[in-house]
């Protein structure tokens, strides 16, 4: 496949790499070596692995510093809560996908079809692997400015709060059901798909006798956060 031009890349990112290959590697993912052993030139390509582990680190650490100020008076319960909020896969996924990351990832012919849960969860890796490479390309008050200008400034963290997204979905509408019914949600196997090393799962989540939705996952647990995200519409909750 055709390289990108990350030097493009780093220039829409507003981040100017002393070293681009350190944000080239944090963009290849490691199938992508399976296909291409090296580049014109024989020059040995890196997976982003180590970078991501790198920027895993370097983002908790700005993400909490930012709480522990922001929040004064929270405990730590709530403030690791919020973390996991603003650092899951879907936020990253979302910065990743505002910053075009995915005209700029190199993967295997295979894992470019990929589409849904598998495709976000390369994209979120691949914002912690740039990170990482702003880490080791200019230090940390680099790399704390383009996780406050590409998360913190984007994340309504206030809404994040006042309105508990950082529950997950079956929490919160636990949580609303017991407070306008009085009742706890219940949830039910309507169907299950597929061989079995690739099950699908539907699920139907009730209030009492009443079915308010249903979610389908490759597993029960993930059938049920996708009936409860859809009965927290339902329910305008």
């Amino acid at each position: 496949m055709p390289i990108p031009n990350f030097q493009k890349f780093s220039e829409k990112m507003g981040v100017k790499f002393n070293d681009i290959n350190l944000l080239k590697q944090a963009c290849t993912h490691r199938s992508f070596l399976n296909e291409n052993k090296s580049q014109k030139g024989g020059v040995a390509l890196e997976h982003n692995e180590r970078l991501e582990f790198l920027g895993d680190a370097v983002l908790e650490l700005v993400i909490t510093s930012y709480l522990y100020r922001k929040y004064p008076d929270k405990h730590e319960g709530d403030l690791t809560s919020y973390r996991s909020a603003l650092v899951n896969t879907h936020s990253l996924a979302r910065v990743a996908a505002a910053l075009g990351v995915n005209d700029y990832l190199l993967m295997s012919k295979g894992e470019s079809r990929d589409t849904g849960r598998a495709r976000s969860i390369i994209m979120a890796d691949s914002i912690e692997a740039i990170i990482g490479a702003i880490y080791m390309d200019q230090g940390y008050d680099s790399s704390a400015n383009f996780i406050s200008s590409n998360l913190l400034e984007v994340i309504d963290l206030d809404e994040i709060v006042d309105k508990k997204l950082w529950l997950d979905a079956k929490s919160r509408f636990q949580e609303k059901a017991q407070e306008e019914a009085g009742l706890t949600p219940s949830y039910k196997t309507m169907k299950e798909t597929g061989p079995d090393h690739n099950k699908m799962f539907t699920l139907g989540v009730f209030i009492g006798d009443e079915q308010i939705a249903i979610g389908t996952g490759l597993s029960k647990q993930e059938a049920e956060q996708k009936a409860a995200e859809k009965a927290l519409e339902v329910k305008g909750w």
